[in-house]
């Protein structure tokens, strides 16, 4: 992955996604990334004005490979990698300006508890990436579950529906910014809105 990385850049979806953050003016700003992988968007979003950023992640698997990348970038001191289920304990990481989930919620199979939580600890911005939610792609999650359910893998695909998944983080006082659909990723980018002056008695 790291290696394509290099090559290639960003997938079409994280472009879209950096983007959409970087419109919102990220100069400056506090992040915090569930589920980073090597944590490509980090680096671009690090290079693009970013202070800071925590990457939240269930298992080891990516830390080699992210921390080459970071140091290649020279970034290694403005990025700190964490085990962590954010999901299973919110309390544990600080709150961040941003919050970005790509191609993350449909590997958890909770998702109002994610994405409740991720929400939470979304300062100005949240936005995530997940499937399209239809016969095809369900067909398609379907036999790739039965593949390592065969292959006795723990690891399960969820197709969940997208309104629900908005409204999970809209329960959280963020407002839908952003939408965009693609051939295979959906993206959603919401954004806190600025608190209210109090009325003149």
């Amino acid at each position: 992955m790291a290696e394509r990385y290099r090559k290639r850049g960003l997938d079409k979806t994280a472009q879209r996604m950096v983007a959409f953050l970087e419109e919102q003016g990220i100069g400056g700003a506090s992040m915090l990334e569930v589920g980073g992988g090597i944590g490509a968007i980090q680096i671009e979003l690090l290079r693009k004005g970013v202070e800071h950023t925590v990457n939240l992640e269930l298992s080891p698997a990516y830390d080699q490979q992210a921390a080459q990348l970071l140091a290649e970038a020279g970034l290694q001191d403005r990025a700190e990698r964490r085990l962590l289920d954010i999901a299973a304990d919110p309390q544990a990481v600080e709150s961040a300006d941003i919050v970005v989930l790509h191609q993350v919620v449909c590997c958890y199979p909770d998702y109002e508890r994610l994405l409740g939580a991720s929400a939470q600890h979304a300062q100005r911005l949240i936005v995530f990436s997940y499937p399209r939610r239809n016969a095809l792609f369900r067909l398609l999650a379907g036999a790739v579950n039965l593949t390592f359910k065969l292959r006795r893998k723990e690891f399960r695909g969820f197709m969940h529906p997208p309104e629900a998944m908005i409204a999970a983080v809209e329960d959280q006082g963020l407002e839908q910014a952003f939408a965009h659909a693609g051939p295979f990723w959906q993206i959603a980018g919401l954004r806190r809105p600025p608190a209210q002056p109090v009325p003149a008695k």
